[in-house]
C-alpha cells in the first residue's frame, strides 16, 4: 500500500505530539474512578499483535463526535471523571472500538490532534522491557484501568507513537471488520525492514515482503495465520514524521472522502486503487487528524501472504 499524508513536523513540533498522545494515558489515569467497557468482551481470545483499540486526542469533543458519527455511523458513550471529557466510541454494530479524549491544543505550539494506535500484547511491562531493550522510548509508562485491563504507550526506534494494552476480557476475534470498523492498519516509516524487525522481536510477527511497483519496500506484519498491519517508507520530501495510520472500512473510498469534505474534514490522499482491488484513501477530521479510509473487494481475505 502507497501512502503520503501531508503531515510536516519538526522536532519541537515532534516533542509537543508525543506529549500529546502521552495525555491519552494520563488524563485517562487521573481519573480513578473512571469505568471503561472492555475491549474484548467475553471472548477471552488473545491475539497478541493485533490492533484491537484506538484513542484520538481533539480539541472539540463534541465536533469530532458529530463528524465520526456521520461520516461511519459510530455513536458514543459519555464517560464523565473529574476534568476528564472522554467518550467510547461503538461501530454499527454496537462492538466498542475507539476512546476520543478532550484536550485543549496551547496556542503558539504546532501541535496536531492524532489517533493512537492500540496493539495487544499479553504482559505490557514484559513487553515494555522488551521494546526499552531493542531501542523504543516510554511516552507513559503501564498503567492499569478497571474494566479495561492495562496499557503503556511507546515511541518505537524510528520516533512512531503507539500503545500496548493487556486486555483483561481478551482480544476482539479474527473476522473481517464491518463497515464502519477498523479494517487495517499501516506504518510509515524512514526505514521499513528496520521497523519490521523491531515490531517483529516485540510482537513475534511472520514478516512478508511484497513488490510495489514503484520499486519501494511494502512489508505486511502476520500473527496467527492473519495480516495485521503493512509497513511503508515515508515519502522522501518534506518533513514528515514516522506514525501509524489506521483503516475504516468503507462501502465506497470515493463517496467517503466526499462526504469527508462536506463534513469540514480534508481529504490528504486521494482515493486510488489498492494492491486488493479496492479504494484507499487518507481524510483528516476537522481538527486535522488523519484516518484512513478502506475498501475490501467481496470475497478477499486478510489471511497472511503466502
Amino acid at each position: 500500500m502507497k501512502l503520503n499524508t501531508v503531515e510536516r513536523i519538526g522536532p519541537k513540533a515532534r516533542r509537543s505530539l508525543l506529549a500529546l498522545l502521552g495525555a491519552l494515558a494520563c488524563g485517562s489515569a487521573c481519573a480513578a474512578s473512571m469505568q471503561l467497557p472492555p475491549i474484548g468482551g467475553s471472548s477471552h481470545e488473545h491475539h497478541p499483535g493485533k490492533i484491537i483499540w484506538a484513542d484520538l486526542v481533539t480539541p472539540d469533543l463534541a465536533a469530532a463526535e458529530s463528524f465520526y458519527s456521520a461520516m461511519f455511523g459510530w455513536t458514543f458513550q459519555a464517560i464523565h471523571s473529574g476534568d476528564v471529557e472522554y467518550a467510547v466510541a461503538r461501530a454499527p454494530d454496537g462492538d466498542v472500538i475507539a476512546g476520543l479524549l478532550q484536550k485543549a491544543l496551547p496556542t503558539g505550539e504546532n501541535r496536531q490532534p492524532a489517533w493512537l494506535t492500540f496493539i495487544a500484547v499479553r504482559d505490557v511491562d514484559a513487553a515494555e522491557r522488551t521494546a526499552l531493550n531493542n531501542g523504543a522510548k516510554s511516552v507513559s509508562k503501564p498503567k492499569s484501568y478497571a474494566g479495561r485491563g492495562r496499557q503503556a504507550v511507546l515511541a518505537d526506534p524510528d520516533g512512531a507513537v503507539f500503545a500496548i494494552l493487556a486486555s483483561s476480557s481478551g482480544d476482539p476475534g479474527d473476522s473481517l471488520s464491518p463497515p464502519g470498523e477498523w479494517i487495517w492498519s499501516s506504518l510509515l516509516a524512514q526505514d521499513p525492514d528496520k521497523e519490521a524487525t523491531f515490531y517483529q522481536t516485540l510482537f513475534r510477527y511472520d514478516i512478508y515482503d511484497l513488490p510495489r511497483e514503484d520499486g519501494g519496500a511494502h512489508v505486511i506484519l502476520s500473527s496467527d495465520d492473519y495480516a495485521r498491519a503493512g509497513v511503508n517508507p515515508l515519502p522522501t520530501t518534506g518533513h514528515r514524521r514516522p506514525h501509524w495510520l489506521n483503516f475504516v472500512r468503507v462501502v465506497s473510498a470515493d463517496d467517503a472522502a466526499a462526504k469527508a469534505v462536506s463534513l469540514g474534514g480534508k481529504v490528504l490522499v486521494q482515493p486510488f486503487e489498492d494492491r486488493h482491488g479496492g479504494k484507499v484513501a487518507v481524510i483528516a477530521d476537522p481538527a486535522g487528524a488523519p484516518i484512513g479510509i478502506m475498501e475490501w473487494v467481496a470475497g478477499d481475505t486478510k489471511a497472511e501472504p503466502k
